[in-house]
């Protein structure tokens, strides 16, 4: 007795005005349209449903022009891949032409475009993103998805070497679904094509590799995933800064996030799994081509001193005031981390000392308020400096000296220190 597939039609996403509009204007005069990939997946397996892709049998071009006549903007996002993006009450439904792939190299694919469902469904990389479904709600799935979503099953379409020779950036996806929906083990075919194709990372941008090694990282728990990588060898590829440190921290990081309510944060992660070595750490974020925001972020934590869990809160100020409060706050919580894994040698339940003296200075970044250094180069013009080196030799200094009166000394009290009057 054969079992009725699955239908979303219930599903509150699918409802959408915006998503009909499109049912409705590409499934005529003999064309058809269906969503496809992440959104079928996540509604499969209970997780939340972001963009929504669609396929069809429409040519991008024609595409583009129903659109038109029906008042929607289309835009060509990828058309030479066959990709149109439909922009309906601000937000973009993604609509790609079927097709197959005619020649790959590993990083880029020639596609030819077509009508066909399931050739189409064999050319995507892993099974739980190749289900589709239809205006009335009905999943179509050609590769077996269906049951690899009921046993949480990360495997590619067909043969793993193949997939990944198409492109080897599916190496990196594999662990990066493997991270967000896999459970158990990975699968072995998988496993062992990745292992053996890893070197051809290399081949690929650092903008491809950064943009995976994030998604993956910003997994609820990605401790798994970068277990096998590292077993596979990947993991050293991508980012060989974790050769000798290590990825042992990140169970522990994982428990603090959820002990503390602390965000997912994939460059915490990083931070966990990397020296905090200053040149190391500027080389590898050059290497990612991180955002510049990002970089600073890195650079900012590895030059930061790592505050002493007995330091003076006084001590802890001044320490803000000089780096900033988020390495800082990056320092001590990955410090309590650390120190949360580390065996109590006392038995009864009150935290460590250094578990409760991390936790203060924790809590005191947290509230901390940057003060105004209250002298400007102005002050020192009106007293009688002229513009130049000298000048901010001498605004330095002061400044020096208000951070280690711990911020208390007042403008009058600065030019008197440089001897000077307002």
């Amino acid at each position: 007795m054969s079992i009725a597939p699955p239908n979303l039609s219930g599903e509150g996403w699918f409802a959408d005005p915006a998503l009909q509009r499109i049912f409705a204007l590409l499934n005529a005069d003999g064309g058809e349209v269906r969503v496809v990939g992440g959104a079928v997946r996540n509604a499969l397996m209970g997780v939340k449903v972001g963009d929504i892709d669609l396929a069809t049998t429409w040519r991008p071009e024609e595409v583009v022009k129903r659109a038109a006549a029906a008042g929607i903007k289309a835009v060509p996002t990828g058309i030479d891949h066959g990709t149109v993006t439909l922009l309906i009450g601000g937000h973009g439904f993604e609509v790609t032409t079927l097709r197959h792939d005619v020649e790959t190299d590993g990083r880029r694919a020639t596609v030819a475009f077509g009508a066909d469902w399931s050739a189409d469904a064999r050319r995507r990389d892993l099974t739980i993103n190749a289900l589709y479904v239809d205006q009335s709600g009905t999943v179509f799935d050609w590769v077996g998805g269906l049951a690899d979503i009921d046993s949480r099953t990360i495997r590619f379409i067909g043969e793993a070497p193949e997939r990944i020779a198409e492109d080897h950036l599916r190496i990196l996806r594999y662990f990066r679904f493997f991270a967000h929906y896999g459970g158990g083990r990975p699968d072995a075919d998988a496993l062992r094509a990745s292992a053996r194709a890893k070197d051809k990372l290399a081949t690929l941008s650092a903008e491809r590799v950064w943009k995976e090694l994030k998604a993956l990282l910003g997994a609820a728990d990605p401790g798994r995933a970068l277990l096998w990588m590292r077993q596979a060898g990947v993991l050293a590829a991508v980012l060989p800064e974790t050769e000798k440190w290590g990825i042992d921290s990140m169970p522990g990081l994982i428990a603090s996030e959820q002990a503390r309510g602390w965000e997912p944060d994939a460059l915490m992660r990083l931070m966990a799994i990397v020296p905090p070595d200053p040149l190391r750490v500027a080389a590898m974020a050059g290497r990612l081509k991180l955002s510049r925001a990002e970089a600073e972020r890195l650079n900012a934590w590895a030059g930061t001193p790592q505050p002493a869990a007995g330091l003076a809160e006084t001590a802890l100020d001044r320490m803000l005031y000089k780096h900033g409060p988020q390495p800082v706050t990056d320092r001590l919580r990955l410090a309590l981390v650390v120190a949360r894994g580390r065996p109590d040698p006392t038995e009864d339940s009150a935290p460590s000392p250094e578990l409760a003296g991390l936790t203060r200075l924790l809590a005191r970044a947290g509230r901390w308020v940057r003060p105004d250094f209250p002298l400007t180069g102005k002050d020192l013009i009106a007293a009688g400096i002229k513009p130049g080196p000298d000048l901010g030799t001498k605004l330095a200094a002061a400044e020096e000296r208000w951070i280690h009166s711990n911020f208390v000394l007042d403008r009058a009290q600065l030019l008197a220190f440089l001897n000077l009057t307002g």
